[in-house]
């Protein structure tokens, strides 16, 4: 199956309820001992890293009603260095860094890749290419959701490169036409990208940090967001569950 194909049937499950989407609904899946091997790329940042790894073990908890835990494969990268070569516009090597990272992965077992972090998505084409198996990209969790909702206009926020670099809003708007902006001052912009790497994620939570992304989630309702997709915290329980679909 090529990987475009792959895709669909992967957003295929999302629509038809087989991850768990919350409010009571619990994924639909095989044998516990059928479920298959999800290959993790995290520590960018490793604090959502470790909500993901929470999110899928809660879900399968709760489809299985016991405490069944999926087959899951860590790689952690070292996001100091991932950080550098962001900040230098290196993207071709941060590419390289996860289709490594990937091909450990594939090669211990696992049969679909996550990147835990919106921003990685930003090497998702290149990645891709080099594997054989689906990486479930961030922008079809988090598209399913908003068309589940029925907004057509997304305000959202994130680190500079989610902002400014196209790849997400320019997902939403292909495959699900949706339309997205994002904070129309730089500065706010950049300040959202310090606040991101230096306090969230590492685990800090500043009530002044908080009262500036709350004031820029306003400022994008006005613009006539319907919804404002926090591309921190928000996207990872969406991805989440779209792993545990998967897995099944």
């Amino acid at each position: 199956m090529r990987a475009e194909e792959r895709r669909r049937a992967d957003v295929a499950m999302v629509v038809e309820g087989r991850t768990a989407q919350g409010g009571g609904q619990s994924a639909q899946l095989p044998p516990a001992s059928e479920l298959k091997m999800i290959g993790l790329i995290g520590g960018t940042a490793w604090y959502s890293t470790g909500d993901y790894y929470r999110y899928i073990n809660e879900a399968v908890n709760d489809a299985y009603s016991n405490n069944t835990n999926p087959p899951l494969l860590l790689y952690n990268m070292n996001n100091a260095r991932i950080q550098e070569l962001q900040a230098k516009g290196q993207w071709d090597e941060i590419a390289s860094l996860f289709s490594q990272a990937a091909a450990r992965l594939r090669a211990g077992g696992a049969q679909a890749i996550l990147f835990c972090a919106n921003t990685s998505h930003k090497v998702y084409p290149q990645v891709s290419r080099t594997l054989d198996v689906p990486i479930l990209h961030i922008g079809d969790a988090t598209g399913v959701a908003i068309r589940t909702r029925g907004f057509k206009k997304i305000g959202l926020v994130g680190t500079k490169y989610t902002m400014e670099d196209g790849f997400l809003l320019d997902w939403l708007k292909e495959h699900y036409g949706i339309e997205s902006f994002v904070p129309r001052s730089a500065s706010a912009r950049q300040e959202l990208q310090r606040i991101i790497p230096e306090e969230l994620d590492r685990g800090i939570h500043k009530p002044e940090s908080k009262k500036y992304v709350l004031e820029q989630m306003e400022e994008l309702r006005k613009l006539g967001a319907q919804g404002v997709v926090l591309a921190i915290f928000d996207t990872t329980r969406l991805h989440s569950h779209m792993a545990v679909g998967r897995s099944g």
